[in-house]
């Protein structure tokens, strides 16, 4: 089934969704911050992205600037980070079976299709 982690608010989130419907697929469509991915399913993710928790992380946010920037956590620590404050996962992720990619750019959806 292909999934969508989705912000409604971000606009390369909405055009990851656009370009996934435009290529006739109805994905899953998960609001991630308010249904947030538990530390298990982000190790889930994590794995079919190959990458770590620090290559999913919005650097750019307020609260990562101010909390987290120059700490040095182990793998598991940060997922317990993302899986409580959300706003740092990056987005949109899309997965398709045992593939995943972060929609940036939105067309990097189409290469698990």
């Amino acid at each position: 089934m292909l999934t969508i982690y989705h912000n409604n608010r971000c606009s390369k989130s909405r055009q990851a969704l656009q370009l996934l419907q435009e290529n006739g697929h109805q994905p899953k469509v998960v609001p991630y911050l308010t249904q947030t991915p538990t530390a298990a399913e982000l190790k889930e993710l994590l794995t079919k992205l190959k990458l770590s928790p620090e290559d999913i992380i919005r650097k750019g946010e307020k609260l990562y600037k101010e909390v987290y920037a120059g700490q040095h956590l182990t793998q598991d620590q940060w997922l317990e980070v993302l899986s409580q404050n959300p706003v740092l996962l990056e987005r949109p992720i899309v997965v398709n079976g045992d593939k995943a990619v972060v929609g940036r750019p939105p067309e990097n959806v189409l290469t698990i299709l």
